[in-house]
């Protein structure tokens, strides 16, 4: 009888220890956008962006409230929150799902500066298409600092809207995208 009760708490010390994984979390990322026209510079800012990183696994998960972009002109903003354009109200976030492909050679638990490539999908109003990007992951005393920048190509074809006739030029087809977060250790 001993020997089936250490048996089965040696099974679930087993288990528990295979299912506890590290996982790093952050609320207060940062994602910037910008693009260039002849007609006007359009930049925004989102200090609210919330994601999480798996150790073990790599995977990777970013959510991105729309409403939550800052942008210098209040029309922008109204513009942008349309549903012409992002329609925040039928598509509150933008999120990305992916892994980081390399992860042998980033170690989040030793400090360092790591170069890593994430794969996933990318979802912008309802739409979801796959991309890979370069990032900079930095590790110090526990707190893993990720940035990255890329540039979304041909918004258009994520269904966000672009203005007709005199307008047409006003919002560029390819959006250039920075994002900045520290990601402290989550619970277990």
């Amino acid at each position: 009888m001993k020997k089936i009760m250490f048996s089965l708490a040696f099974a679930a010390l087993t288990l528990l220890s295979v299912n506890a994984q590290t996982k790093y979390v952050t609320r207060t990322g940062q994602a910037t956008i910008f693009s260039h026209t002849d007609a006007e510079d359009i930049s925004a800012t989102n200090n609210t962006v919330t994601g999480v990183i798996n150790q073990s696994t790599g995977d990777i998960a970013i959510s991105v409230p729309v409403q939550s972009f800052q942008f210098e002109k209040a029309l922008m903003q109204e513009h942008f929150n349309n549903s012409n354009f992002l329609d925040s109200k039928q598509y509150p976030r933008l999120t990305l799902k992916g892994k980081i492909t390399n992860l042998s050679a980033v170690d989040l638990s030793k400090n360092g500066k790591y170069e890593a490539t994430v794969a996933g999908d990318l979802t912008i109003k309802g739409v979801t298409k796959p991309i890979t990007e370069k990032a900079t992951i930095e590790v110090n005393n526990g707190k893993v600092t990720v940035t990255c920048k890329f540039t979304v190509k041909e918004i258009g074809s994520y269904g966000v809207g672009k203005p007709m006739g005199k307008k047409k030029n006003n919002v560029a087809d390819d959006i250039e995208v920075n994002y900045k977060a520290v990601y402290d250790k989550g619970d277990e």
